[in-house]
């Protein structure tokens, strides 16, 4: 904040939003000052837009905050997505994705596609606008997932920790079937797909397809029970070419590219 706009704000009025917990407006309140001083703007008109821009930073807070809680990552939002990467995908979908009516439906997506090409980060960000919508948000890797679950096991506490993964409005699996399921795994991810089946959304990204995860799972009948119940309610969205991550890859400077 600079001398000018420090000044343009008393010590009393910072003392007192300070007080009010309200010291962030002081970041924009400079400003709005000078737009409401150009455009002679009413007490009730100026107050209102002060008052809307701490709404919309502490919404923004929060859902970053949640967010985080969610598991998701904070760099793979839908504003951040490389629209120009080389791949190829139902566009029609993607956006019928996007306005989050499968949430609502209580449906799911299936993201499919080879390494790389951005399914994680299309996954997350369905997420991020989950959250937005202050839906409870849960997303982890597969191999992480069956992991707490077979944790809970050990403490007594799975029916609880299945409730708690039960009732979540969108549960993200990321990079299913990866490896091999055991036994105990395919068991899980079988009463995980029972239980949440047109009750609430689930979000699965693989780089197999749904009939090639039945191979890598113990128990043949629970897997090709669990996925039909989530693939008869499932979008899919598959997603073809080149690795996204490898335009993520930093380039060597530019000086260095001409002297080899």
């Amino acid at each position: 904040m600079t001398a000018t706009m420090t000044e343009a704000v008393s010590a009393d009025l910072r003392a007192t939003l300070k007080a009010l917990k309200l010291g962030q407006m002081l970041d924009t309140l400079p400003d709005r000052l000078t737009l409401a001083r150009q455009q002679h703007m009413t007490h009730a008109d100026f107050l209102q837009l002060v008052l809307a821009d701490e709404v919309t930073r502490r919404e923004a807070k929060s859902a970053a905050l949640r967010a985080r809680a969610a598991g998701l990552d904070a760099g793979m939002r839908i504003d951040t997505w490389d629209d120009s990467a080389a791949v190829r995908y139902d566009r029609q979908l993607w956006n019928e994705l996007v306005s989050l009516r499968f949430l609502d439906a209580q449906h799911g997506a299936l993201v499919l596609g080879p390494v790389g090409v951005g399914k994680t980060h299309m996954a997350c960000a369905l997420g991020h606008i989950a959250v937005r919508r202050r839906r409870s948000v849960l997303m982890a890797p597969a191999a992480r997932l069956f992991k707490r679950l077979k944790a809970a096991r050990l403490d007594n506490t799975l029916d609880a920790e299945m409730r708690r993964l039960t009732g979540i409005d969108l549960l993200i699996c990321d990079d299913l079937a990866l490896q091999p399921l055991d036994a105990t795994e395919t068991a899980d991810f079988y009463q995980l797909c029972v239980e949440r089946h047109r009750k609430a959304a689930t979000i699965v990204t693989s780089n197999r397809t749904a009939e090639e995860w039945l191979p890598v799972m113990a128990d043949p009948l629970l897997a090709q029970s669990a996925v039909d119940r989530l693939t008869s309610t499932c979008y899919e969205l598959v997603i073809e070419g080149e690795s996204y991550r490898r335009r993520q890859k930093p380039g060597l400077p530019v000086a260095e590219k001409a002297s080899r």
